[in-house]
């Protein structure tokens, strides 16, 4: 029995931290629900037919198959403006199923929404993640005839860890996206008010710290990379940031938003109130969180639309 124990404690050990991801809406509601007694998990029933199409591979790294879940309005019309969805979970749990509700309901109104799985810390450390995401969107893009996607309107947001990955790749590949949604997530890494939670040494090693392998003062140009605020300057596209009630999660939306206004960039924000980290995965806060995208992805995609 002693074997057997010490057998499968080594081998718990051995699984990768994306084996062991805890990240999702239904353990996240246990964490909030004492707290918000009113809230339920967000469904992905929408309110106009919806078209999926899942498990799509986008990119075969290895022995790793990274595949995407497409949402697409129905019936087919003109071609549907894109939203490249990215996951949270500290960089090392979470899965792209918890963004099919937001996926479900941008669908609904029009859009193609397409959540993105993408290698974790366990799996692989910055900038892999980034690497994958932008080759999702390459990858939609090239196949955009193949499922009536627009190919000049294409958006990227994310929630969390997922916010700043979605907001680097935008900052990194402006052609590409047009704006960028940021739900939460960091924008500067490197800041003393990101440092002081994503630096903790009591973590050992914080999120972060696992995603780059090393602290701040180890890694210092690794979590300056990874910052959006590095990136942004001329030619970015448009930010949308939408926070919750706990800002140390979106610290650096300040600094990143004053940034592009010196280069006559638009950033909006919408606040809300009182609300939890991860809030997007439930309603009654789902909801005008697809309002607040809906809303800015018009104005701008207005400005970028197709020629012809």
């Amino acid at each position: 029995m002693k074997r057997l124990s010490w057998s499968l404690l080594l081998a718990l050990a051995a699984l990768p931290a994306a084996a062991q991801s805890t990240y999702n809406a239904d353990t996240t509601y246990r964490k909030l629900v004492a707290q918000y007694p009113f809230i339920r998990i967000a469904s992905s029933d929408a309110a106009a037919p919806v078209q999926v199409r899942k498990d799509l591979v986008y990119l075969q790294r290895d022995a790793v198959s990274l595949a995407l879940d497409l949402y697409l309005p129905g019936p087919a019309g003109a071609p549907a403006p894109l939203v490249v969805l990215v996951h949270g979970g500290g960089w090392g749990s979470g899965e792209r199923t918890n963004m099919a509700p937001l996926a479900a309901r941008l669908a609904a109104r029009g859009y193609a929404a397409a959540t993105v799985s993408y290698r974790l810390s366990g799996q692989a450390r910055y900038p892999a993640a980034i690497h994958d995401v932008k080759e999702a969107v390459r990858w939609l893009r090239s196949h955009a005839a193949s499922f009536g996607i627009d190919p000049a309107r294409v958006a990227i947001a994310g929630g969390s860890a997922g916010g700043q990955i979605a907001a680097l790749v935008g900052m990194l590949d402006p052609q590409a996206i047009r704006a960028v949604v940021n739900i939460d997530g960091l924008s500067d890494f490197t800041s003393l008010e990101a440092r002081k939670h994503e630096d903790d040494p009591a973590k050992n090693p914080s999120a972060a710290g696992a995603w780059f392998g090393g602290r701040y003062a180890e890694k210092e140009a690794l979590w300056r990379d990874a910052s959006p605020i590095t990136h942004a300057g001329k030619g970015s596209p448009p930010v949308l940031f939408i926070v919750s009630g706990v800002p140390r999660f979106s610290v650096g939306r300040e600094a990143m938003a004053a940034k592009l206004a010196t280069h006559g960039i638009q950033t909006d924000t919408v606040a809300l109130p009182g609300t939890p980290h991860s809030f997007w995965l439930f309603d009654p806060w789902l909801a005008p969180t697809v309002d607040a995208m809906d809303a800015f992805l018009q104005q701008i995609f207005k400005t970028h639309r197709r020629a012809g």
